[in-house]
């Protein structure tokens, strides 16, 4: 098994001819800097090279997991890299992995774990605001920010400012714009992204949250509504997906920084 590097080279001096030099990474899995870019736990395969291709480390999604595998995990990852995240964690797998494992921290309202080997440091300039419509929509709103933050981003939240009580939203405009993006958590009706959009010029990230009476459908009406947005400038994650819009958030402020 050959590393990448080594493949690259022998390409380079016409030792290795371009169709060889294909098979070998296919077969190598993409050969990273150790030649092997996964760990095999039997009932995982953990992915430790994402985060020279991607910039961020394998994230572990917590639900069907048992709290025995969430802690195996943990362990190895913690082995590769010098942060590790858990999203969708339920109180009592995160008091497994917490009383198990040092240095681990639940965040309750985002339901997620995290794990440091150094403090977190916010390394990109400029920032991220997570609006939030209600406190209702809270734990997506969470899980957006906890996320971006974990990407290095520093985080303002604006919580509780919903069209139904629009004014609450004006207040907060100032600092809304001056974000390099913005995560949009709605659901009922899904109409604060569309409102955000028509506000500001940076771009938005729209959740749609599954929190609403009946006809919200379990959030496919303000999915809907966000899709259809007449408002320029939104892209749209899955219903209740906060981590994806927190880590696109953050990919965008961390380019802007680059450029900055």
């Amino acid at each position: 098994m050959m590393d990448l590097e080594k493949i690259l080279k022998l390409v380079q001096t016409g030792d290795l001819d371009v169709e060889e030099a294909k098979r070998q990474i296919i077969k190598d899995g993409t050969a990273g800097a150790s030649g092997n870019t996964t760990l095999d736990l039997g009932f995982a395969q953990l992915d430790i090279e994402r985060e020279k291709r991607t910039g961020f480390p394998e994230v572990i999604f917590g639900e069907g997991k048992t709290a025995e595998q969430l802690e195996a995990i943990f362990r190895r990852l913690m082995e590769h890299t010098d942060r590790v995240l858990a999203t969708r964690v339920d109180a009592a797998k995160a008091a497994h992995v917490v009383g198990a494992v040092e240095g681990v921290t639940y965040h309750e309202t985002a339901r997620a774990l995290t794990w440091f080997k150094r403090p977190m440091l916010k390394v990109h300039d400029g920032y991220i605001a997570v609006v939030c419509a209600g406190t209702s929509d809270l734990p997506v709103a969470e899980e957006a920010a906890l996320t971006a933050e974990c990407l290095g981003s520093h985080v303002e939240r604006i919580y509780d400012v919903g069209v139904a009580g629009i004014h609450r939203l004006f207040r907060r405009l100032d600092l809304i714009r001056g974000a390099n993006a913005i995560v949009v958590v709605a659901g009922m009706e899904g109409a604060l992204a569309s409102v955000v959009g028509g506000l500001v010029a940076k771009p938005i990230v729209a959740v749609p949250t599954s929190i609403g009476y009946g006809a919200n459908l379990a959030g496919i009406a303000p999915l809907l509504s966000m899709l259809n947005a007449c408002s320029p400038g939104i892209s749209v994650v899955n219903i209740d997906n906060g981590f994806g819009a927190g880590y696109y958030a953050g990919l965008i402020n961390k380019n802007m920084s680059k450029r900055a």
